[in-house]
């Protein structure tokens, strides 16, 4: 399979990122189907990728879009067989846990044709931790997105030991037909690029209020004020999502058995416990009107 000869594209997890990714494949011409478990997970998803086809209409990147079209075009599914058959490429952006990743690829390896190429969006784990469960390991890679997908144009294409050449070019190839700028990592690296050194920021930030060193306000204010960006770690990771760091975190505080990530870990489940998971439910660290 080569860049060239994808036409369809199966997004799995129709959450923020899944949405985002899906609306880039569509505005650019891709038949695009989004697959999640729960059906009124794609009915929010409907609604949102409504909602930002308006909120992003004047973007320069989609000046030649018809946004409402593109996010109406986009196919909603809870059956994993409708949404395999004929998929050229997978990009699946479920949440952060190895073995649920493993077991949404077997399945997906059942339905779709031998050609498929499957892609995570994983932000934090390495595709070799899942690669043998997805039965066609040859054909799997990292292709990471960022946020939101179409002005944060860095994708990163990351392969695992056993990923082929042909896969990762034929990655390479597609992320520049979806308006995004490739990065290739030539081995297996957690955080990836950007997000290695991002990490590094959120979990300072994260490690400074969990220990009541200062708040968060405090700690956002400190950053906005010294490198004259607008947002601080915290109210970028409000649209990240807490749960999303929460997930990551927690996985990490197990994994290593390290006290201070797990702390970390409990400091971001107080949130999510209170509903507050970020900007999408209207109150995270910061409230939003929701």
């Amino acid at each position: 399979m080569e860049a060239a000869e994808i036409r369809k594209v199966l997004v799995v997890g129709a959450g923020t990122m899944g949405q985002q990714i899906a609306l880039q494949c569509a505005t650019h011409g891709f038949e695009v189907v989004l697959l999640d478990q729960s059906e009124d997970a794609l009915e929010v998803a409907a609604a949102r990728l409504a909602g930002l086809a308006r909120q992003v209409a004047d973007d320069p990147a989609f000046a030649e879009v018809d946004l409402a079209a593109a996010a109406a075009g986009i196919a909603r599914t809870t059956e994993v067989a409708e949404a395999a058959a004929e998929a050229d490429l997978v990009s699946e952006s479920v949440p952060e846990d190895p073995e649920l990743k493993g077991r949404v690829f077997a399945e997906l390896d059942r339905y779709c044709p031998e050609r498929t190429i499957f892609a995570t969006n994983t932000s934090s784990l390495l595709p070799s931790m899942y690669a043998d469960a997805t039965g066609r390991p040859d054909r799997l890679a990292a292709l990471h997105f960022h946020q939101p997908v179409w002005s944060a144009t860095i994708v990163d294409v990351m392969p695992h030991p056993g990923t082929s050449e042909a896969t990762v070019e034929t990655l390479l190839g597609f992320a520049a037909r979806i308006g995004q700028v490739p990065i290739r990592l030539h081995r297996e690296s957690p955080g990836y690029v950007f997000n290695a050194m991002y990490n590094a920021l959120n979990g300072a930030a994260i490690t400074l209020a969990a220990n009541e060193v200062a708040s968060i306000e405090d700690v956002d204010l400190a950053w906005t004020t010294v490198t004259k960006m607008p947002n601080g770690p915290f109210a970028m990771l409000d649209y990240v999502g807490i749960d999303t760091a929460w997930h990551i975190t927690d996985y990490w505080a197990r994994a290593t058995g390290d006290a201070q990530l797990t702390r970390n870990a409990a400091f971001l489940k107080g949130y999510l416990d209170q509903g507050r998971a970020g900007a999408k439910t209207g109150k995270g660290f910061y409230d939003y009107g929701g």
